[in-house]
């Protein structure tokens, strides 16, 4: 009953809107495949570290990060379209504050193996 309720105060945004939202998903996923494909690229092309289990920790992070991005892009996106539809405001994004994190700790990792090496 609750359902029929919220759907009712829902109206559809202008497509505009949907489309802008959809391509901010998009871009989360492209950002999620190129830390993916880094990864891949450091575990097949880079020789080892000097410090044992580095490439390790740094294609870890990579996929780690990726898989947070993409799973997380999607429940944004949801929310994002959800908020559009009931005219509400927009729910503030965690993946910005994620990524930066995630690719500043991936940067040390590999800055600390580089110079060590």
């Amino acid at each position: 009953m609750d359902e029929a309720k919220d759907s009712a105060a829902e109206s559809e945004p202008d497509y505009r809107f949907t489309l802008a939202n959809e391509r901010t998903f998009l871009a989360w996923i492209r950002t999620a495949l190129c830390l993916l494909a880094g990864a891949v690229a450091v575990h097949q092309l880079v020789s080892p570290f000097r410090m044992q289990g580095t490439r390790s920790a740094v294609v870890l992070a990579c996929v780690i990060l990726s898989i947070i991005l993409a799973s997380g892009a999607y429940f944004q996106w949801r929310a994002v379209q959800r908020a559009m539809r009931r005219d509400e405001p927009l729910p503030s994004s965690t993946l910005v504050p994620i990524l930066a994190v995630g690719a500043g700790t991936i940067a040390v990792l590999t800055s600390a193996a580089l110079i060590l090496s």
